[in-house]
């Protein structure tokens, strides 16, 4: 799929709210370090190359870094702001944009159903629970047979404007569960962004693997 197609752009609901700040958004994740961000799943992240999903890829830092691990990376970001920062700003990075999002995935098919990660950052709340049960199934399917599924919760205010629902771990592991995925690790954190933690916000990050 063309990465510049805008046929189905920001009529994604879990965008709204932030294509007015997303220049300041951009700014604020390429601030974080992604090794730093992640460091209590490396050691679930592929250490040969392998295909990598990351789905809500934002201004596709987490995106660039695994790219520069030697993996195959597919990047998906449904935001026109945020999916052209990316492209510009990692253009030395070989990742495959995608125009797409959850529940559906709708561009993927046939071999590319295989992936050895699959990253869901800052995603999963964005969806309803209707959408969470269905997007479960999506992912676990795009899993391949050793692959890992990493995503994080996020726990607190919901900013103004934005759409997002309650998440927690009681709900979505058993999700998982019942795709055939199998828990690895739950773990809590605060968010590292200064604004997240002066609201109040925590993060609940779960890994899963094939049964």
């Amino acid at each position: 799929m063309d990465p510049i197609d805008r046929s189905t752009t920001n009529h994604v609901a879990g965008t709204q709210g932030y294509a007015a700040l997303a220049e300041a958004l951009v700014a604020r994740w390429e601030q974080v370090s992604s090794a730093e961000h992640h460091q209590s799943v490396l050691h679930l992240i592929p250490k040969t190359p392998s295909r990598v999903l990351d789905i809500g890829a934002g201004s596709g830092r987490d995106a660039a870094w695994l790219a520069a691990m030697g993996h195959l990376v597919v990047a998906v970001e449904p935001l026109d702001a945020f999916r052209d920062a990316g492209m510009a700003r990692h253009r030395g990075h070989a990742i495959d944009w995608r125009n797409d999002s959850l529940p559906d995935l709708a561009t993927f098919a046939g071999d590319e159903a295989s992936f050895g990660l699959v990253m869901l950052t800052a995603v999963w709340m964005h969806l309803d629970a209707a959408e969470r049960s269905r997007a479960m199934v999506r992912v676990a399917a795009l899993l391949g047979a050793a692959g890992v599924l990493i995503l994080t919760l996020r726990h607190g205010p919901i900013p103004d404007g934005r759409r997002m629902f309650a998440v927690t771990a009681e709900e979505t592991v058993p999700l998982a569960q019942a795709a055939g995925l199998r828990l690895l690790t739950t773990q809590t954190s605060a968010s590292m962004q200064t604004e997240n933690r002066r609201t109040g916000v925590t993060w609940t990050r779960l890994a899963f693997a094939r049964e």
